[in-house]
């Protein structure tokens, strides 16, 4: 019969991925399915880029993160506020999850998007960094996608 397929020691991968307010992906990052969210949650924030502010001045963070439950832990929390981000991270067992839908939806959207190409729908790709080349391509393209709807070329 084999083992049981909700087993934490299966393979495959995960996305973790960072949104603006409208779906934009900022990071994104590749790891084994069996891996936890909060591990790979420091390296997703350091990942994300400058961000332009009207004054000119760069900021290099955003100002608050809206995250699921998975990333309650209190190494998650520490890091947003060693980087001065407001914590908006659904607490276990407290908050409700229809609370968290308000922004949670935006990341799922983009994860749909992300879907809608083939190559990352099914991981067809043995090495890791083909396979991250392709979610990156997938993320530039949305961005494209959306840079061209917002110019009406």
């Amino acid at each position: 019969m084999g083992p049981n397929p909700t087993d934490r020691g299966k393979g495959g991968t995960k996305r973790h991925l960072v949104t603006d307010r409208r779906g934009i992906p900022l990071a994104v990052r590749l790891t084994g399915a069996n891996r936890h969210e909060s591990t790979v949650f420091e390296e997703l924030l350091d990942a994300i880029p400058p961000i332009k502010r009207p004054s000119g001045q760069r900021r290099r963070r955003p100002d608050k993160l809206h995250a699921d439950k998975a990333y309650d832990v209190p190494r998650s929390r520490r890091a947003l506020s060693c980087r001065r981000i407001k914590v908006r991270i659904a607490r276990k067992g407290i908050e409700p999850k229809e609370r968290l839908g308000r922004h949670r939806w935006v990341v799922e959207r983009t994860l749909a998007w992300l879907n809608r190409y083939r190559r990352l729908t099914i991981r067809y790709e043995r090495d890791d960094q083909i396979h991250q080349a392709f979610l990156t391509l997938g993320c530039a393209l949305i961005c494209f996608n959306h840079l061209t709807r917002a110019d009406g070329v």
